[in-house]
């Protein structure tokens, strides 16, 4: 089957946070929610279990464990016990879980900024402290890991290290090496690990997903690894996530501390999980190629057609970090300088941590004409800046 990502699907008659949180004239290319339709056999699986019309307590059968264990051997050769695999309703919810069974008010938590805004928040919601390792950005906008400076963010009271990878918003795919060396930080000075490994299947050309937990025995029996096919096959209002916890006490506190909070996925999430797990990859294989030309033209035009805005091309996600501090925005406030002036609604880089000040990230998991018409916008509202009065 070939898949047609340049359809355009009206959303806004469906109750889409995307695209009701702003006015009728503004584009959304902001939260990371791709405006494509989710793979056929997920929807037929859906319409079948729709069809059924019974909607009880659900029963995790054997099968979504088996289908994702070969499908962690096969991509990342990572061999994992089926009951290692533990399902819930979102991967923000089960980074505060994890949060909860690791750490106690007054303790510390170590992240690398700019990060996710719910992975910024996690420390607030447990009365922790945020100890934030800056990642380093060079010239070419590629950002790299000060590994000295996250030796030195670990203190006494450092209880676990929340890791974003593929790390959302700079696009980067961390290397074997890199992950390595923050491990073996993070484990000497007795550190869990949480990794936030929700982008881990939306590569682009010449990468390769490494789990930090797949790097050897002793780094997976200190580490809870979160994914779900949110991101992947465009499930997210569906609510299903995957932990995967090796270590069986670690496991065992983390299922106990989730009692009554965020107990079980719900049916249509797990039924949806499944087919995309199991029939998915061959939607899956044609949505990267369209991404990685959407990035390709995107960075071509940023680069030719908005002066003073700059990006390093992301090696994951359908997610674009864009610099926009030379560009002379009024209050150096890009995000509200493109919804006034473009219509265009964007993430602002400030909830992102203070590292994104002047930044924005835009989402380009869209049709090509949906997103050609958003950067139209944005190059003529810089014009429009620059123009003689």
């Amino acid at each position: 089957m070939i898949h047609d990502f340049d359809r355009v699907i009206d959303r806004r008659a469906t109750e889409s946070n995307k695209w009701h949180k702003y006015p009728p004239d503004v584009l959304p290319l902001w939260v990371a929610d791709m405006d494509f339709a989710s793979p056929e056999p997920v929807v037929r699986a859906l319409r079948e279990r729709v069809e059924h019309g019974v909607f009880g307590y659900g029963y995790e059968e054997p099968e979504f464990a088996e289908v994702f264990v070969r499908r962690l051997r096969q991509r990342y050769g990572w061999p994992v016990a089926p009951e290692a695999i533990v399902l819930l309703p979102g991967v923000i919810s089960g980074l505060n879980v994890a949060g909860r069974i690791l750490a106690a008010p007054g303790d510390g938590l170590v992240l690398q900024t700019p990060v996710y805004p719910p992975i910024l928040r996690v420390a607030g919601n447990l009365g922790v402290a945020r100890q934030e390792n800056e990642l380093t950005r060079r010239d070419d906008g590629r950002y790299e890991i000060d590994f000295d400076g996250f030796a030195h963010t670990v203190t006494d009271r450092s209880r676990f290290f929340l890791l974003c990878n593929p790390h959302n918003p700079v696009g980067r795919v961390f290397r074997r090496d890199e992950l390595a060396r923050l491990a073996e930080i993070a484990l000497g000075r007795g550190l869990a690990i949480v990794a936030d490994e929700i982008h881990c299947d939306v590569l682009f050309s010449g990468q390769r997903h490494v789990p930090i937990a797949s790097l050897a025995p002793e780094v997976a029996e200190r580490t809870i690894t979160l994914m779900a096919p949110s991101k992947t096959f465009n499930l997210a209002g569906l609510k299903c996530s995957v932990a995967v916890i090796p270590n069986r006490a670690l496991r065992e506190r983390f299922v106990a501390g989730r009692a009554d909070l965020v107990l079980a996925v719900n049916i249509l999430g797990y039924t949806a999980a499944l087919a995309a797990y199991r029939d998915g990859a061959p939607w899956l294989a044609q949505l990267l190629r369209y991404l990685e030309a959407n990035r390709d033209f995107l960075a071509e035009y940023v680069n030719k057609e908005l002066p003073g805005v700059t990006m390093a091309p992301p090696e994951g996600t359908y997610l674009a970090w864009l610099d926009c501090r030379q560009a002379g925005l009024p209050g150096n406030d890009p995000f509200t300088f493109f919804l006034e002036r473009g219509r265009v609604a964007l993430n602002d880089g400030l909830t992102f941590g203070d590292p994104g000040r002047g930044f924005v990230r835009l989402n380009f998991g869209c049709p090509r004409s949906l997103l050609a018409t958003g950067l139209a916008r944005m190059r003529d509202a810089l014009r429009a800046l620059r123009a003689p009065p």
